[in-house]
């Protein structure tokens, strides 16, 4: 790899010095390193150097073979909708404890690296939706998830319906706080809150799970991501938001239409050399403890 570019979690003092030394060790193997224009305005005495490139936030994807985000998995979700569809693997190094999607440590950094800018790694393929939001036949929003799309009512608002169709064809009236339509890799995110199952992240297939259900019979069920989910609002009155990805948000109005199918590409996580899956699940969730 000879073009690599490195996003770290803004207000986060602590990646300051990470981030000089990352350029540093980059710079020594003729590694060019592209930061976005903020990034580099933070650095007192200042970066500088011909390997070392600004460029908007935007562009950065455009020009790197790699992007290495500091920070926790917030931080590389939004970099995943960043990335879009250009196909450039992600390494995610969390600057805390160990996360789901961020799971390279500090302490093994430059070990992974040294191996992955001689080509010597293996992506994790993970899928990603299309979430829209449909008013009156007019397509008023669109969106891309790396974990989900949630429909919540407001702080102060009742119970709110949600007429449901898979395909066209009629699930159910959810009557509920919410709903959470999940890819696996947001299976441990919301939706393992709201009591929905954990999905190996590599499978194909959306969660649907609603958010303290009325009627206690609705439970949540996994569906393959080859088909479209249509949530329309049937409460008037209620403040009721589509959330993304926990970052961005729609407010809706009375038979709004949420309309989730899978996106076109994918997003791929570069995978620990030293640590699997399973190994992630019982560290985050405390297995075993007593």
């Amino acid at each position: 790899m000879k073009r690599i570019g490195i996003i770290a979690k803004q207000n986060k003092p602590e990646a300051i010095p990470i981030v000089r030394n990352l350029v540093d060790w980059f710079r020594a193997k003729k590694i060019e390193v592209f930061m976005e224009e903020g990034m580099v305005k933070q650095f007192h005495p200042p970066l500088a150097g011909p390997h070392l490139k600004s460029t908007g936030k935007e562009e950065l994807p455009k020009k790197v073979e790699m992007i290495i985000v500091l920070g926790g998995d917030g931080t590389l979700l939004s970099v995943a909708r960043l990335v879009g569809d250009h196909d450039v693997p992600i390494l995610g190094v969390n600057l805390g404890g160990l996360g789901f999607l961020t799971e390279i440590t500090l302490e093994e950094l430059y070990r992974v690296l040294e191996k992955v800018v001689q080509g010597d790694f293996i992506t994790d393929e993970r899928g990603v939706l299309n979430a829209s939001v449909i008013r009156r036949g007019e397509r008023m929003a669109e969106f891309v998830v790396l974990n989900d799309a949630v429909i919540n009512k407001g702080a102060l608002a009742r119970i709110i319906d949600l007429e449901t169709t898979i395909n066209g064809e009629y699930l159910t009236t959810f009557k509920s706080d919410g709903l959470i339509l999940s890819t696996p890799t947001g299976s441990t995110a919301y939706n393992l809150s709201a009591g929905g199952p954990i999905v190996y992240p590599s499978l194909h297939c959306i969660i649907i799970t609603p958010i303290c259900p009325h009627t206690l019979t609705n439970r949540p069920i996994v569906i393959p991501d080859d088909v479209e989910i249509r949530a329309m609002l049937k409460t008037k009155q209620q403040e009721v938001i589509l959330t993304l990805d926990g970052q961005q948000g729609f407010t809706l109005e009375f038979e709004d239409v949420v309309e989730v199918k899978k996106a076109e590409g994918h997003l791929l996580l570069i995978k620990s050399p030293y640590r699997h899956y399973f190994e992630v699940l019982r560290e985050k969730l405390k297995w075993g403890e007593r």
